[in-house]
């Protein structure tokens, strides 16, 4: 036991093009470029998917993601974005834009649907049916396709979504009961057949058509309408220019977001400890039922270059309704770790020193004896507990709050970190409320509690799905969730080993 020390640890560097380092990754990639420039650049070939009118729009967007986009009000926080040759060096192939069409009216006829299933199911196959028939075909290979959604897609393709109440509603679907039935009908087996595909889905548009295009590879972006054309959907001019504040943030976000999906690592950990590799463990039910214990399990591995994989293992009996937490068998959990070493091994040429598992809850006896099993000879393995804690906050005698990057040091394997705050850079904090800080633990093996919360603020900056300052929760726990509904959002999804960008 020590007595409770609160330190500073400071802001972690990212690394840059040339080996050049910044705190921020819009300076890095103003000042130096992208981390990988020397390798993704040039003409990209990008593709649209949608109705025409937002094609159309989501053309232009591109078109001026190529020049400058100033920040209306000059806040430090949200920098000028130059443009996207500028930063990253590559340009959009605009005399070869491959273009397929969703129509408006199909659209417009399944949001008539008040079976949600129904609704979802139909939305994403009008984009699916067809990104898999273009891939079939393959004209002029797509290195992303831009996937742009009208409002109400985004309004009504979401869990407990209803419409509204009208008198042409459409009440095409199957009761509760005939879901699961197993009884044949004389005449309408096939349309019965066709509806009950539906029930095999979350209700979730974003999940759901991701969870599709697993299986065939095919890198997608999804983008609201509201993003790129908020001016031609509104009639507020309030609302308008409140909006405008972000639009060099927006174009930050899906620049860096575009150029990850190309293959291109937009920057990467500036004091890496080489040959150290973190996973975080991914569960997801896969049904709300309180008494059905089945589960997904998969684990996300994060490289020390920053870059991450998804490795799905089974699915069993690892949910305890009674403490609220989910643990893997012996032999599954001896399985998906050494998934995930041998594809370290297959990506370097050896094995990591140190795995640094991150989970919500604690490592039982039996699946840490599986996990110990696969790392046996090959590394050492130490187990995180990392959770949100609320139950008290700090203040200090100051106009900002406490800063980003202080920890409470609690005793050898416990701190308090506390990865939102005052941000020095910004000279203000990100949010109003006084943050709450993350419950750092060092459950299983060894090592030093100051060590692991320097990586796990590190890990906050790894989110290449946007390009801020840094995240509340490291990418190991931020995208679990996510990922975990994507691999239940759909019956026996298939799908092998695949990069992180495939589920962003």
């Amino acid at each position: 036991m020590i007595d409770p020390e609160l330190k500073y640890l400071s802001e972690p560097f990212l690394t840059f093009n040339n080996g050049q380092k910044a705190i921020d990754p819009r300076d890095g990639l103003m000042l130096f470029g992208p981390f990988s420039q020397k390798k993704i650049k040039g003409q990209k070939t990008i593709g649209l998917i949608g109705p025409a009118i937002l094609r159309n729009r989501m053309l232009e967007y591109l078109k001026k993601l190529h020049a400058p986009i100033l920040n209306s009000d000059r806040s430090i926080a949200r920098p000028n974005f130059p443009g996207l040759e500028t930063i990253f060096d590559i340009y959009v192939n605009f005399e070869n834009v491959p273009q397929i069409d969703v129509s408006q009216n199909e659209i417009d006829k399944y949001l008539k649907f008040r079976d949600s299933h129904q609704r979802v199911h139909n939305w994403t196959n009008l984009y699916v049916d067809k990104l898999k028939e273009y891939a079939d075909n393959e004209e002029i290979p797509v290195d992303v396709w831009i996937i742009v959604i009208p409002e109400c897609i985004f309004q009504y393709g979401r869990p407990n979504s209803k419409i509204p109440k009208s008198a042409d509603v459409i009440n095409e679907g199957l009761s509760i009961a005939k879901r699961s039935s197993m009884q044949l009908d004389m005449f309408f087996q096939d349309e019965i057949d066709q509806l009950k595909k539906a029930y095999e889905f979350e209700i979730n548009f974003h999940n759901q058509l991701k969870a599709k295009v697993l299986s065939d590879k095919i890198i997608t972006q999804i983008i609201r309408e509201s993003k790129i054309s908020y001016e031609e959907l509104w009639d507020n001019p309030e609302k308008i220019d409140a909006e405008r504040k972000f639009d060099s943030a927006k174009a930050w976000n899906i620049s860096t977001a575009l150029y990850y999906k190309l293959g291109g690592l937009p920057w990467k950990l500036g004091d890496v400890r080489e040959n150290v590799c973190y996973l975080g463990l991914v569960y997801k039910k896969t049904d709300a039922n309180e008494k059905n214990k089945n589960a997904c399990c998969a684990a996300q591995m994060f490289l020390d270059s920053g870059d991450g994989m998804v490795f799905r293992g089974n699915v069993g009996p690892w949910w305890n309704h009674k403490t609220g937490e989910f643990h893997l068998s012996k032999k599954d959990a001896t399985d998906i770790i050494s998934q995930s070493l041998e594809s370290f091994y297959n990506n370097s040429g050896h094995y990591p020193q140190e795995v640094f598992i991150h989970a919500k809850t604690y490592f039982d006896e039996t699946e840490w004896e599986g996990f110990e099993e696969a790392a046996k000879g090959k590394c050492k393995i130490i187990g995180v507990r990392i959770r949100e804690n609320n139950t008290f906050k700090l203040y200090r005698q100051h106009q900002y709050c406490i800063p980003r990057g202080m920890m409470l040091h609690f005793d050898d394997n416990k701190a308090y970190l506390w990865t939102k705050g005052f941000i020095p850079r910004f000279q203000t904090q990100i949010g109003l409320e006084t943050p709450n800080p993350l419950e750092v633990a060092i459950t299983r093996g060894k090592s030093e509690v100051e060590i692991v919360c320097k990586d796990i603020l590190g890990l906050t900056k790894l989110n290449y799905n946007t390009c801020i300052y840094g995240d509340g929760v490291p990418v190991t726990l931020k995208f679990a969730e996510a990922i975990g509904e994507i691999l239940t959002s759909g019956k026996d999804v298939k799908v092998g080993v695949l990069p992180f960008k495939h589920y962003i």
